[in-house]
């Protein structure tokens, strides 16, 4: 399908891939990091499965009850946020199995699905991808010179890298990777992101299983979350943490409970 402004992802290649592989590719991702569009720049025909208020959230419904419907279309076919139907997940598996065909469906999700209901794994049938928020590499601020692939592989690397401007990395830190603020100022990435994390823990959290979680307590889990980026930590230090330095108590089995409901959303894989 048409993708005008789309930027070359890395995962494109593998999304290739797995589609000569399996009958259907699943990307999983947190909200807003370019899943559809993605699955877009592979397919020929699509169902947005967004659940809304008119006449567009007819289409939950019909994959509800009629599914065969939502699949029916050229291929490759895109069903974004098929975890609102998840009854999908058995047709598309006995489709794959009954045509024999590879490379048929894309889905994409931005919360682990209640797989309640799903009779089948899909071992065999379905591949995985995990979509994460753009490289700089992918937005355009590195040359890809230095791959990490290849520092990990120890293979030798003589590249000069020129000048390191720190407010220039301190900048790309906080506009962040989401495609839709590449564009962005500091100040306005910031703002955006503000933004993400609140409705995040206004809506999506209780939409997630309709459970009411303490919205401060999971701002301070963040919080601490943040202030450990890349270390290796507990549960229990998370809550010492927490303790420590915004003075709130935080049962560590709650902490265990909410790292899992942010899980559930990619927030942090």
């Amino acid at each position: 399908m048409e993708t005008p402004n789309y930027k070359k992802r890395i995962v494109d290649e593998k999304i290739e891939k797995y589609l000569r592989l399996f009958g259907a590719v699943v990307i999983e991702g947190p909200k807003y990091c370019g899943k559809t569009w993605a699955g877009r720049k592979h397919v020929k025909s699509e169902a947005l499965l967004y659940v809304t208020t008119g006449e567009s959230s007819n289409i939950v419904e019909l994959a509800k009850i009629s599914p065969k419907t939502i699949l029916e279309g050229e291929k490759p076919k895109l069903i974004a946020e098929w975890q609102n139907a998840t009854n999908l997940w058995d047709e598309i598996r006995y489709d794959i199995d009954t045509t024999g065909l590879k490379g048929q469906y894309i889905l994409t999700g931005s919360s682990t699905p209640n797989r309640e209901g799903i009779n089948h794994s899909g071992a065999g049938r379905f591949g995985k991808i995990k979509l994460r928020t753009m490289s700089l590499y992918e937005s355009g601020d590195s040359t890809g010179k230095i791959s990490l692939k290849d520092i990990c592989d120890r293979k030798e690397i003589a590249v000069s890298t020129g000048e390191v401007d720190i407010r220039k990395l301190a900048s790309l830190i906080i506009r962040g990777g989401f495609p839709g603020n590449i564009e962005f100022s500091s100040s306005d990435a910031k703002e955006s992101t503000k933004q993400y994390i609140d409705i995040l823990i206004d809506d999506d959290l209780q939409r997630l299983d309709g459970i009411n979680r303490d919205k401060h307590k999971v701002r301070l889990l963040l919080k601490s979350l943040a202030r450990n980026e890349s270390t290796t930590i507990s549960n229990a230090t998370l809550k010492n943490d927490i303790k420590e330095i915004d003075a709130e108590d935080i049962d560590i089995d709650t902490v265990a409970s909410y790292l899992n409901a942010l899980n559930k959303l990619y927030l942090f894989r």
